[in-house]
């Protein structure tokens, strides 16, 4: 499913970034459920050294991953949808 970035993710996007923090830093502080806006909900997981968000729709859940940098162009517009998976 292609799920497009709403104005609450890209504020997630965007928090994300200004903290400013790097991927050790992220790993540090860890959480599946740090980050709770509208649809979505995610966090950084050290295993994937990526940031993991699930996304609810009709029902159904979607999860779908973004790296640091992929989180940084979707503050600045640059990214504006993502494939999501259906949650296993």
């Amino acid at each position: 499913m292609n799920i497009q970035f709403d104005q609450k993710f890209v504020d997630i996007a965007r928090h994300i970034t200004s903290e400013s923090k790097s991927l050790d830093q992220w790993a540090e502080i860890e959480s599946d459920d740090m980050f709770q806006q509208g649809d979505f909900s995610g966090g950084f997981d050290a295993t994937e050294n990526e940031f993991c968000f699930s996304y609810e729709n009709a029902g159904k859940e979607f999860w779908f991953q973004l790296s640091l940098n992929e989180i940084t162009k979707v503050a600045k517009g640059e990214i504006t949808e993502v494939e999501g998976r259906p949650a296993e």
